[in-house]
Order: C-alpha cells, then sequence, then structure tokens
C-alpha cells in the first residue's frame, strides 16, 4: 500500500502557529491591522491560484466584493445560520463571476487578460459606488455570533480560515488538477497533448480564485460591520496583485507575508510621517524586480533550501543490449490524403501513413519536409487539415487534441514542455491523466532512468526532462505514442540506450512508436520500418537499410545520391 503525503499540511500548520502566538502577544490596536492583513491574505491565496495557472487577474477585490455584498445582504435578511455560513455563502456566490471572467482567458494570454480583469474591476468599481451595500443606508452592521464577537476572537476565527484555506489550496495543489494549472502555465500544447482540457484547467483556477477572494469579502464584512465602495477600490485590486507578484502567493507564507505587507507598510509609513501612497510605490517596484529576476520572495527561497538539499542521484541507465526492432501486421493508425495549406503554401499534401500495431516506427525527412506538421495534424493541432485520421478503427476526424489523446493517442514535443513547477512523481501522475500505482510509476521511472520521484523538475537538465516527457507518455498506456525528436539534448550512447528501450515498448507496455528523429543511427537501431516525407509528401516507405540507401532520399537530404547509409 502506497504512503499517504502529508507534506502538504506542513506550511498551513506554520501559519497555524504564527495565528496563535499573534493572538496572544499582539496588542488591541495591531492586532485590528493583523486581522486585516490575515484577509489580504486569503485574497492573495486566491490570486496564487491563477498564478500557479499563468495568468494575471486585477479584479480580484470585485469577487471579495461579491462575497462581502452577499454577507451583507444576508445579514439583512437575518437568514438562517451564521457570519461563518454566511462568508462561505459569499464565496460559493462569486465563483460563477471567476468563471465569466475566465472566459476570455479561454483565448487571451499576458497582457491582453490583464486588460480584460483590469476593465471589469473599474466597472466593479463604478457599480457598488452607485448602489450602496445591504444595510448601509439602515446602519445596520454585520452581526457576529458570540463566540467571535470580540476582535481577539474574530483574529483567530479569521487566522483558522486562512489555515483551511491553505489545506485545500494546498491539497487540490497535489491533485491533477493542480498539476493541470502548472501544465497550463508552462505549455498549453502539452497539456492538452497530455489529455487535459486546458478551458477546464482555467476555468478551475478562475472559479477557486474568485471562491477565495468572496471568502475575503466575507471575512471583511465581518470585522468592520459595514462595507463601502472604498474597501475595493481599482487601486487596492492593483495594489494586491503586485504584492502577489513580489510576495509569491503561489505559495502559502508568500500569501500570509504579502497580506502583512500591505496592511503594515503603510501603517509603518504613516508613523514616520511619510504619505501612505508611496507604500503602493514600493510595492510596484518590488514586483519589477521580483518579475526581470523571474521569481517572487518566496519562490526564490524555495530555490536556495532545495539548493542546500543533497541532489537526488538517478537511478544508473543500462547500456545499450540490442534487440530486434518488432514489426506488426495489423494497422493501428490511418491517415489518408492528409493535406494542410497555409496560404498558398502545402505544408502536407496527400500523405497517406499506416502505423502497424506493436511496431516502432520512423518518420524522417530533412528540415522543413513536414514532420511537426504532420504530427500536429495527427494530434489535432491543426484543426482544418484534410484528409482522414483512425486509431484502432475509431476515427479522431473533428476531435480536439485532448479527446484524441483521451482515445489512445499521445505524443511528446520538440521543444521542452515539461511544467517546472512540479516534482517528476507529481508530473507523471499527471501526464498519465489516469490512476498510477507508486510501482507502475517506479517500473517506468526505472526504466528509462529517470530522475528519483521527489526530485524538482526546475533542477533537471535538458536530457533528463526529454525522458521524463517519453515516461509519462509510456505511463499514460496509451495505443500510439509519436516521439518528437526524444533524443534531443542526449548523448550518443545515450539515444542508443534510448532506442534499445522504445524497441521493448510495445511488448512491454502495449503501446506502437511512431519515432521522428534527426539521429538516423538511433532510427536504424529502433525502428522496423520507416516513412520519409520531404517538401509534404511521402517519397519512401519501407526497412530502414533499403529506404536510407535510395537516392531519391539521399537527394532529400544531401542534394546529391551518396547513399545515407
Amino acid at each position: 500500500m502506497s504512503r499517504v503525503d502529508l507534506t502538504f499540511v506542513r506550511q498551513p500548520l506554520l501559519a497555524l502557529a504564527v495565528v496563535v502566538v499573534a493572538a496572544v502577544a499582539v496588542p488591541q490596536y495591531w492586532l485590528f491591522l493583523a486581522t486585516s492583513a490575515l484577509v489580504s491574505a486569503v485574497a492573495l491565496l486566491g490570486l496564487g491560484i491563477v498564478g500557479r495557472a499563468g495568468m494575471n487577474s486585477l479584479c480580484q477585490l470585485s469577487f471579495a466584493a461579491v462575497g462581502a455584498w452577499t454577507v451583507a445582504q444576508l445579514n439583512v435578511w437575518n437568514a438562517p445560520g451564521t457570519l461563518i455560513l454566511w462568508t462561505i455563502a459569499g464565496g460559493v456566490v462569486a465563483m460563477p463571476f471567476g468563471i465569466l471572467i475566465g472566459l476570455p482567458a479561454l483565448r487571451l494570454r499576458g497582457v491582453h487578460l490583464a486588460v480584460v480583469t483590469l476593465g471589469f474591476a473599474a466597472a466593479a468599481a463604478v457599480v457598488v459606488s452607485a448602489v450602496n451595500f445591504p444595510g448601509v443606508d439602515t446602519y445596520q452592521q454585520v452581526l457576529r455570533p458570540e463566540f467571535i464577537a470580540t476582535d481577539r476572537q474574530y483574529f483567530v476565527y479569521a487566522g483558522l480560515l486562512f489555515v483551511v484555506l491553505a489545506l485545500g489550496v494546498e491539497w487540490v495543489g497535489r491533485t491533477r488538477m493542480g498539476a493541470a494549472w502548472r501544465a497550463v502555465r508552462f505549455s498549453e500544447r502539452a497539456t492538452a497533448a497530455a489529455g487535459t482540457s486546458v478551458a477546464r484547467a482555467k476555468l478551475s483556477a478562475f472559479a477557486l480564485s474568485a471562491f477565495a477572494a468572496g471568502l475575503a469579502g466575507g471575512l471583511l464584512a465581518g470585522q468592520v460591520g459595514m462595507i463601502t465602495a472604498q474597501n475595493f477600490g481599482v487601486i487596492a485590486s492593483l495594489a494586491l496583485f503586485v504584492v502577489a507578484v513580489m510576495a509569491g502567493s503561489e505559495f502559502i507564507f508568500g500569501a500570509l507575508f504579502g497580506g502583512f505587507l500591505i496592511m503594515f507598510v503603510p501603517e509603518f509609513f504613516r508613523r514616520a510621517g511619510i504619505s501612505q501612497d508611496w507604500a503602493n510605490v514600493l510595492f510596484g517596484v518590488g514586483a519589477v524586480q521580483a518579475l526581470s529576476q523571474g521569481s517572487s520572495i518566496m519562490e526564490g527561497l524555495a530555490r536556495r533550501l532545495r539548493a542546500r538539499r543533497p541532489a537526488p542521484v538517478p537511478p544508473p541507465r543500462d547500456p545499450a543490449d540490442g534487440g530486434t526492432p518488432p514489426l506488426g501486421t495489423k494497422p493501428l493508425l490511418r491517415a489518408e490524403g492528409l493535406t494542410v495549406r497555409f496560404g498558398q503554401v502545402a505544408a502536407l499534401q496527400d500523405v497517406d501513413l499506416t502505423v502497424p500495431e506493436g511496431t516502432v516506427m520512423g518518420l524522417i525527412g530533412p528540415n522543413g519536409a513536414g514532420k511537426s506538421t504532420l504530427t500536429d495534424a495527427l494530434s489535432g493541432f491543426i484543426r482544418d487539415a484534410a484528409g482522414t485520421v483512425a486509431l484502432d478503427g475509431r476515427s479522431l476526424d473533428g476531435l480536439p487534441v485532448h479527446r484524441r489523446a483521451a482515445a489512445g493517442l499521445r505524443r511528446t514535443f520538440q521543444q521542452d514542455r515539461v511544467p517546472t513547477g512540479l516534482t517528476v512523481g507529481a508530473y507523471l501522475r499527471f501526464a498519465a491523466h489516469r490512476t498510477v500505482t507508486r510501482d507502475e510509476l517506479e517500473d517506468v521511472r526505472d526504466f528509462l532512468g529517470c530522475p528519483p520521484a521527489a526530485a524538482h523538475v526546475l533542477d533537471l537538465d535538458v536530457g533528463s526532462r526529454r525522458l521524463l516527457e517519453v515516461a509519462a507518455a509510456i505511463l499514460a498506456r496509451p495505443k500510439l505514442i509519436v516521439l518528437d525528436e526524444p533524443a534531443a539534448g542526449l548523448a550518443h550512447a545515450e539515444s542508443l540506450a534510448l532506442a534499445d528501450r522504445l524497441i521493448e515498448v510495445p511488448a512491454r507496455y502495449g503501446a506502437s512508436v511512431l519515432l521522428i528523429e534527426h539521429d538516423l543511427d538511433m532510427v536504424r537501431h529502433a525502428c522496423a520500418t520507416i516513412v520519409v516525407l520531404d517538401a509534404g509528401s511521402v517519397i519512401a516507405a519501407g526497412p530502414p537499410a533499403e529506404v536510407l540507401a535510395r537516392p531519391e532520399v539521399a537527394r532529400a537530404y544531401l542534394g546529391d545520391e551518396v547513399a545515407l547509409t
């Protein structure tokens, strides 16, 4: 039985210890500011969620306003339950707004998405300024339950809410959904190719981020008793965002640290006779510094702590031991008449391709031959490709990338597409897109000589990442694996060792392999049959030795008729 991983509770429990100490030792005035810091920290945790997915949201306090409005209205109605249930309701009500704002993220990225969210924040600020919050006109304050009636008790309650939310965020971060956020941040194409819906990953991040913001709004309503529009201004949303970037709200202590910065830095400026507006300038400078360095304060600290630990040593890779490339007879993948045009240029022209079951098949050709275009067309990245594609008798035509992956067609990429925010084990489990036992994971990892499961992808060299991507494709147990230059970053001996492992894949894991590779020694070693592309058309197919000896293949590669053997 696999061991239950409870390491995700460490940071929330440390945060709880900080809250307990502060509740006992902090004077009354500073305790109010500390409660406000916890409110900001809850909102920052939500920003950390969309940050994990590589998206920018400048309207977090707009979602908080929804949560605060919900709590105030339930208080006016004297609804069943207490402030605690009303606060949760505020988070739930904010979630549809998060999904609504997340919809543009399906097509927009970077600064364009930031502009959309900023526009929503500005519009929301106008609305809340024009419409009073419930209870304001009648001076009806939000009532606290008796057990959190005092400010000190309410501080403990706010701290407990932060810790519970932090536990939830950390737990979700270790699920497939959390891994999908990290993967989307690094590469949307690779995420889709791993069988995960990019749209679902993005919308779930925005929805949960809005939920956290809604909780923060409800928490603020209970703290101050009466909400006004000034609590949710555009400038405050911008300040929250830049602090999230600077402190690193993807980390529990980054959110907590950022919350205390937001509340205490302006207070220290006030006591020093300096305008509190300079605090926002300081936060902005810190965010620019974090962006220029490529890491937030907490991310940089985490890297330094990892660097002090002994580096995990990957198991030795077995030397190449030879083998006979398998060649099946039953067709597995059939592509007929594949044609792709970019304007007037035909990248593929009536390509027919059949990959037999239980086979390692090579696809070669000079640069610009159309190999990458063919891979994209097979895996669904080119939706307007003409022709048909069927896998094991099932038509893949019209299916999006993640549905083709679920049908049993997995692929890797020429460029490194392994998300750096995950450990080796977390990436393999995510990319497998199925429930994986520890024994299965270790078997595939040892089979290819990948680093230990606890190693962080960020700390790996390019060659190890390429092997890891191959291991993930194998672990998914697909019917066909399309490997796009998997030997890039490997030494020649390691390429041949990988070729030997690929020979074993059909019999050991039940998947055929379509190998796209420039290393002809590796192709000769691993493949039972090869297909040659040139200028978007198939010019030769058959056993490697025969095909590479053909004059037309030599001309495609070298411009003359010197054989490639």
